[in-house]
């Protein structure tokens, strides 16, 4: 029984050539994915803004401003409403209520979704959660830690591991990751969650682990073929490694997808993140990290200190002098 290979054994593409065409896409989706996080901002779920998050399904899709009306009538602060996932699904956000107790919270629940059935027949509330003010600002600051931090010591590990040009290169592919995934939700106005942050740092983890196996396999071949030209040295060592990337993203996509499709309201996001995380730390590992660094001049030190070196025995004759 033959085995699939999803990439032929010969296969030699030209990745490098494609180097600038790569870097101005990728600094065009980098400046739109920050625009639209500047612009349009983050859908923060309640575990980072607090109060109340209802999770109403109702039997036919209701009008936003029908609800909104019904639920400023009751007195329990403003409400943001959107569209979540289904036409009938609808996400409210309260501020808390002025006592921290549980019991006002379910209080302020218990008197929305009576005032919603009265007007809404049939309807239910799929989920609510409850956030303090003070515990949401924490999980800003840890969560915006977290993801800061492993960005900064991966690419630290890449400097020392290698050198500095790859620790560099890892930096910036790996921010542009992260930046995708947060124009990306801040496009689609999908709540971001602890469960984000989760996908965000599981993202960051996936897409080192690609960029250390081409890395690795870059460093082998400088030490295996002195003489080599870096562009065809790069793409020699991408696609040595392109089989074990492809199959690699390829299973865990089918996974995702399978999570996306039948996981539920509550895994869609991390799904959706993760989903878009594994197509762009993908991309950045062979169009971004591997081609910047010949831009950032690896392996020149080395070609430079040979280039110097007196070429065999008749270098050195004239180095010491002629014989008498």
């Amino acid at each position: 029984m033959r085995l699939l290979k999803l990439v032929p054994d010969n296969t030699n593409i030209g990745f490098v050539r494609l180097r600038y065409w790569a870097f101005g896409l990728t600094a065009a989706l980098t400046l739109a994915a920050c625009a639209l996080v500047g612009i349009k901002g983050l859908n923060l779920g309640v575990d980072f803004v607090g109060g109340l998050m209802i999770e109403a399904k109702f039997v036919q899709p209701p009008h936003l401003d029908d609800v909104r009306e019904t639920i400023d009538s009751l007195g329990v602060g403003d409400a943001a409403l959107q569209q979540f996932g289904a036409p009938n699904v609808v996400s409210i956000r309260l501020p808390p209520p002025p006592s921290a107790d549980p019991a006002a919270n379910n209080a302020v629940v218990a008197k929305v979704k009576t005032a919603l059935l009265r007007e809404h027949p049939g309807m239910e509330f799929t989920r609510y959660d409850t956030v303090s003010g003070k515990v949401s600002g924490e999980l800003i600051r840890n969560g915006v830690l977290a993801v800061v931090l492993a960005v900064l010591g991966i690419a630290l590990f890449g400097a020392f591991r290698f050198e500095w040009q790859f620790g560099a290169a890892t930096f910036v592919s790996i921010a542009h990751d992260v930046l995708m995934t947060l124009g990306f939700f801040a496009l689609t106005q999908m709540e971001f969650d602890l469960n984000i942050v989760a996908a965000v740092l599981t993202i960051i983890g996936y897409s080192i682990n690609d960029k250390i196996v081409i890395d690795d396999r870059i460093r082998e071949n400088m030490r295996k073929y002195r003489k080599m030209d870096m562009k065809a040295l790069i793409d020699l060592s991408v696609n040595e490694t392109l089989p074990r990337t492809v199959m690699t993203s390829l299973t865990i996509m089918l996974a995702l997808g399978a999570l996306l499709i039948w996981g539920g309201q509550v895994l869609r996001g991390f799904s959706a993140a993760m989903l878009l995380g594994i197509v762009v730390g993908t991309y950045s590992s062979i169009y971004v990290s591997s081609s910047l660094l010949i831009t950032l001049g690896v392996g020149n030190r080395n070609r430079d200190e040979d280039a110097a070196k007196p070429a065999g025995r008749n270098a050195n004759a004239e180095r010491v002098g002629p014989r008498t």
